[in-house]
């Protein structure tokens, strides 16, 4: 037998990416910031991307949004303005995200572009062969083939895709297990994630999530919803905070039984119905630790983030406790409201307040002069 040779910098080298961030499926405490679509929509509100991954306690971010599939459309909001049209598509040439993509994956940060989005209205495809079609693609615009001409991030190559569709749109599942073939065969680890409604089953993406599509990790959107943390009822029977409906999926439904979940919430009260201080989440996470697919925090979105001093450090901190099997607290936390400046009216929901949605049964009247707003699931006064 020969002598065994290992040299120092290839230890330094395997410890340097051992120490490295992004996803952790053995962890409790991985933290998704998305970013791209400024929603604070101030024009110093959403950095370059490559800024915000200089911060330890963010693991993962999704590029937001692919919102357009056939033909392909790209929307980075601010970002966007750094960014080249490419002539005769919907597309833009950004050497910024490209170097930025980069810059992150050497420090270790899982970068995915999510898909689809609010605005996303191309309804699917018309059969499964034009979904493993788009998905080729999409493949050769952002997954390794990057001598593909005009590809948006140009040399950059991004860890997975996210599956954020919040309409319902066809054929879905062909196009995501195509996308996932092209993945498997990248040469580095990548990622298959979706972000869908706390309500379960979700409406839009029911079909890959039903056993159909093999998920790495899911990140639930605990907001906007009556099911959101903002509802969190640790003594009620069923606890509108649904996570356990969705642990049950990922052991039973899942095609991959070791998918991972994590709790979506908003980052402000601008940023989406159903806001809680990090505070009032500490009790919410802490519950959610006791099941084994839970795996961290997702946050929408980055230029909120940053604007809401001390959450991201109050998540990071709930999330690194140890244990997380301690009693939940009997007293729901409260969505904290600005005061009316001129005094309650009784029985009337505050501004941002909860005044309807699927399963709401408390006050409707909002106090003057805001309205009860919304969607069929989460109502707010505004």
């Amino acid at each position: 037998m020969g002598a065994f040779k290992f040299s120092f910098a290839a230890l330094a080298t395997l410890f340097a990416s051992s120490a490295l961030a992004g996803f952790d499926p053995s962890s409790k405490s991985n933290v998704v910031v998305y970013w791209g679509q400024n929603s604070a929509g101030q024009a110093d509100s959403q950095k370059r991307l490559a800024e915000y991954c200089n911060d330890d306690k963010i693991d993962i971010i999704p590029i937001a949004f692919l919102n357009g599939l056939n033909p392909m459309i790209v929307n980075f909001a601010s970002a966007t303005d750094r960014c080249t049209p490419i002539a005769g598509t919907q597309l833009f040439r950004c050497p910024e995200i490209e170097e930025d993509i980069k810059t992150c994956q050497a420090k270790g940060k899982t970068i995915l572009l999510s898909i689809g989005g609010m605005t996303y209205s191309q309804g699917g495809f018309a059969n499964a062969a034009e979904a493993r079609q788009v998905a080729d693609n999409v493949w050769d615009m952002f997954g390794s083939n990057t001598a593909t001409p005009n590809r948006p991030f140009g040399s950059a190559v991004i860890d997975g895709f996210d599956m954020d569709f919040e309409a319902t749109a066809r054929n879905l599942a062909p196009f995501a297990n195509q996308l996932r073939t092209r993945m498997n065969s990248a040469g580095k680890p990548m990622y298959m994630t979706a972000a869908p409604q706390c309500v379960y089953p979700d409406a839009a993406m029911n079909e890959m999530l039903n056993g159909a599509v093999d998920f790495d990790f899911i990140m639930i959107q605990f907001y906007n919803n009556w099911c959101g943390v903002v509802n969190f009822r640790p003594d009620a029977n069923p606890n509108p905070y649904n996570f356990g409906e969705w642990d049950a999926w990922a052991r039973q439904t899942s095609r991959n039984k070791d998918v991972k979940v994590l709790a979506g919430v908003p980052a402000s009260a601008g940023a989406g119905g159903g806001y809680i201080p990090a505070g009032q989440l500490d009790p919410v996470l802490q519950f959610s630790k006791q099941y084994s697919s839970f795996s961290g925090a997702m946050i929408w979105d980055m230029s909120q983030l940053f604007r809401n001093g001390g959450f991201l450090d109050g998540v990071a901190s709930s999330l690194n406790k140890s244990g997380g099997t301690d009693p939940p607290p009997t007293t729901p936390p409260v969505d904290p409201q600005p005061e009316p400046t001129s005094g309650p009216s009784p029985g009337k929901v505050p501004q941002y307040g909860q005044c309807g949605g699927e399963g709401y049964t408390g006050p409707t009247e909002c106090e003057p002069p805001y309205t009860c707003q919304g969607t069929q699931w989460w109502k707010s006064c505004k």
